[in-house]
């Protein structure tokens, strides 16, 4: 059998977090057995779904490198389907028409909470025949669910759970103005989608219950379900916006990388030991339902921040330069030239250590990236004083002289100048690299002098100099 999971979000609002971890669960486990993974946009609540959200969803999923097979399948252009379903129950038996008006439902909730009873629906139309229906009334169509018994659902993650019938009431299925329900829908796109495997959050179990009831009332195969815990903040509270609980689109803003993402998602509720750094080639290879924990994961900024960091100094110069220069550009509100471009790929290497986001990186980097003169802090303009640009000058001439344009031979030629002229390192270093970055901190001197390149490095060294 051919292993099918589906991520199915609504597009009310953006990608988040918990959402980008279900989808991630999904798409491993579906690679990881040679399955398919396929996407369907839930986009029913017309009121409140936007071309917008639908975007950020597809744009989230395509950041994180999350590739789904098939076309991607919008819910609201089935309904259709939906309502065929629900009709098909009722001729099979297992559905019928219910037409209580909404104040009729009402007194019947008031009246139930009034003698303390829990609010269900009682069902009194089930065995009623249409003839005795009130005037102008449209029906609904309801469930004819099983009164006895119960319900059980193996799940994956959550083990066996069982609810007695009695608790679940006929839900409808297809609303007076024939339009179907959450519940309904979802069942009959599993099902015509040929999913076998439901992994998704935990808030989803109740409805695993009602779900298995329409599925046995079609005589279709239950997929298995997996409902794996929701995330918490780092304090143990539900997690919200005070977290971090952002858009996957804003991680993306803030200079995340999509695969300190995934390995951070990954971590969040799946473990492998006590290995913290996997990457994707890996989680495929390793990951199983089985794994899931049952207990609540913490999202931790700081945690994502530092194995982003990880992923950052792990990373090949060429590519994150390419990923930091979207950033360095919207700094410098203009595009990079080409020799910009090459000095931050040289400048790469250094730059990596320290920086945790892309942001950072960018921040970093962005001396590499100016246009001459280079604009230079005030801290940094207070070591190009008289004896400053003194020093300046003379390295100037040094290194202009050098026939290798390398980190040996600057060094070299730096420290006979020191030895020339009887100066302290930090004498000569301070202004050096006030002169060549702007700034009063940097990757090392030798360092960033090669990776400018000689043209650069003794043009700037000539403007702090004159």
């Amino acid at each position: 059998m051919k292993i099918v999971t589906r991520f199915a979000p609504s597009p009310t609002g953006f990608l988040h977090i918990g959402g980008a971890r279900t989808a991630l669960f999904n798409w491993l486990y579906a690679r990881h057995v040679g399955g398919v993974f396929r996407l369907r946009i839930e986009d029913t609540d017309r009121a409140r779904s936007t071309p917008e959200a639908t975007q950020a969803i597809l744009d989230g999923l395509k950041w994180l490198g999350l590739d789904w097979d098939g076309e991607t399948v919008f819910q609201f252009s089935r309904a259709a389907r939906h309502a065929e379903v629900a009709h098909a129950m009722l001729a099979k038996g297992h559905a019928y028409y219910a037409y209580e008006t909404p104040e009729v439902l009402q007194r019947m909730r008031e009246a139930q909470k009034a003698a303390g009873k829990s609010i269900r629906y009682e069902g009194p139309w089930r065995e009623r025949d249409a003839k005795d229906a009130p005037p102008g009334v449209k029906p609904v169509i309801r469930l004819k669910a099983p009164t006895a018994g119960e319900t059980v659902v193996e799940d994956l993650v959550q083990g066996t759970v069982r609810v007695a019938n009695e608790q679940l009431d006929d839900m409808v299925l297809l609303r007076a103005d024939g339009t179907p329900t959450y519940m309904l829908s979802v069942v009959v796109d599993d099902h015509d989608m040929d999913v076998t495997d439901i992994i998704r959050g935990d808030d989803h179990l109740t409805n695993a219950f009602r779900q298995s009831q329409i599925y046995k009332a079609m005589g279709w195969e239950i997929p298995r379900f997996a409902h794996i815990p929701l995330i918490h903040g780092a304090d143990g509270a539900k997690l919200s916006k005070r977290h971090g609980a952002l858009g996957v689109a804003e991680y993306r803003k803030m200079g995340f990388l999509p695969a300190a993402m995934r390995n951070y998602l990954l971590r969040l509720g799946w473990g492998h030991g006590d290995v913290d750094i996997i990457s994707t080639e890996d989680a495929v290879k390793l990951f199983e339902i089985a794994d899931i924990g049952r207990s609540p994961s913490r999202f931790d900024l700081a945690k994502l921040t530092n194995m982003n960091g990880h992923y950052i100094r792990a990373a090949d110069d060429a590519a994150l330069a390419a990923a930091a220069e979207p950033f360095i550009a919207e700094k410098l509100d203009r595009a990079l030239t080409p020799a910009q471009r090459e000095r931050l790929g040289r400048g790469m290497a250094g730059l990596k250590q320290r920086a945790k986001t892309l942001v950072e990186l960018a921040d970093a980097a962005l001396f590499y990236c100016r246009e001459r003169p280079i604009p230079v802090a005030d801290k940094a303009r207070a070591l190009l004083d008289g004896a400053g640009r003194e020093h300046v000058g003379a390295l100037a001439a040094a290194f202009g002289a050098l026939g290798d344009w390398n980190e040996a031979a600057l060094e070299a030629a730096m420290r006979d100048q020191i030895e020339r002229r009887g100066a302290k390192m930090g004498d000569v270093a301070q202004p050096l690299r006030a002169a060549l970055t702007g700034q009063t901190q940097s990757p090392g001197l030798f360092e960033v002098m090669a990776a400018l390149g000689r043209d650069e490095a003794l043009g700037r060294l000539a403007d702090a100099a004159k």
